[in-house]
């Protein structure tokens, strides 16, 4: 991702309530599962995709201490 689409992503989330917020990193750790699952069995083309979803869960997370 590119420094404005983090930027952007981390506003829309800065804009969701807790429960959203706690449904989004569940999509996202289903995601990361999935991609695992596709890199284990050799089928992951895009690997830059796992490092990119960690990320975006550990903005989640982030977001989700700044509201508490």
């Amino acid at each position: 991702m590119k420094l404005e689409e983090i930027k952007k992503f981390v506003e829309e989330l800065r804009g969701l309530s807790q429960e959203e917020l706690a449904k989004k990193e569940n999509e996202l750790k289903k995601e990361l599962f999935e991609l695992r699952f596709q890199a284990a069995a050799g089928q992951l083309d895009q690997t830059a995709r796992l490092k990119e979803v960690k990320k975006q869960i550990a903005r989640v997370k982030t977001v989700q201490s700044e509201i508490k």
